[in-house]
């Protein structure tokens, strides 16, 4: 996956500078459902969190993200990863995001901003015939009510809020270890 390393020492300081007033900005003024977490120890280390949208299986899914910044950035797209686990056709296993922003389609000028609105409106509308994850896509695309429920099952289990009082995390340890249990059969 990603790299915990930090890439700043690999990008010209009008670069971080850039880098570092877009994060700022976003975590002040965050587009809707999405939330920017600023390392202040590495500007390069881009994470956040989207919400899962309504009328889609990853509603109410808190789902945490990163974007890496390569040493040719921005004249190279970065790369995106989910930190959570998710069902979807264009998230392969180890989290990487297929999506045209971060690929042909890349242009600097649109931003990291940009980029956190596509995966948000992916998560809306998955494009099967770029799949990472080819099951997901086949699902999508020959069974939309068992990939719905596959999503949202995999949305509930890995990234839904914990509430934590002490009767209340034992039941609902219960009940996500039931749903893996579903998930496996499935």
């Amino acid at each position: 996956m990603a790299s915990s390393i930090s890439n700043s020492e690999n990008l010209p300081p009008h670069v971080l500078r850039s880098v570092s007033k877009e994060v700022v900005s976003l975590s002040q003024e965050p587009p809707e459902g999405i939330q920017v977490h600023i390392n202040h120890d590495d500007i390069t280390d881009i994470q956040a969190t989207v919400v899962g949208p309504e009328g889609t299986p990853y509603v109410g899914g808190e789902f945490k993200l990163k974007m890496v910044l390569g040493k040719d950035f921005p004249a190279a797209p970065p790369k995106g990863y989910f930190l959570t686990k998710i069902f979807h056709p264009n998230v392969a296993s180890n989290g990487e995001i297929c999506v045209n922003a971060l690929k042909k389609d890349w242009n600097p000028q649109l931003g990291l901003k940009h980029i956190l609105l596509v995966i948000k409106c992916l998560l809306i509308e998955p494009n099967p015939e770029s799949a990472l994850n080819e099951e997901a896509g086949k699902l999508l695309l020959d069974n939309y009510n068992e990939f719905f429920q596959r999503a949202s099952l995999m949305t509930e289990i890995h990234a839904k809020p914990q509430t934590s009082s002490p009767t209340t995390t034992a039941k609902k340890a219960k009940i996500r270890k039931d749903k893996k249990k579903t998930l496996k059969r499935l």
